[in-house]
């Protein structure tokens, strides 16, 4: 018996197959940006199977804006901290 849907592991490939062409158009440092932020996509497959509701892009857009908001948080953090230590004390 055969699958009606393709896994998402599949249905990310094919994304990311149909991206090829804008992927060519950018400029090498947009290139290298977007190959990360596909990256940081990946790092989701598992817990994206449990979205099959949303369309596969959706999926995609979702787990890379959970990634850069860790960035965020991670750099406000870093922030936090140092300017905590250039506060002069009393």
């Amino acid at each position: 018996m055969g699958r009606t849907l393709p896994s998402i592991t599949q249905a990310f490939l094919q994304e990311q197959a149909s991206l090829a062409r804008f992927r060519r158009a950018l400029r090498r440092e947009d290139q290298r940006a977007l190959d990360d932020l596909l990256a940081s996509a990946r790092h989701h497959l598992a817990a994206s199977a449990y979205a099959s509701h949303l369309l596969p892009f959706e999926i995609m857009l979702l787990a890379m804006l959970v990634e850069e908001h860790k960035r965020v948080l991670r750099l406000q953090g870093e922030l936090d901290t140092l300017l905590s230590r250039a506060r002069p004390r009393d």
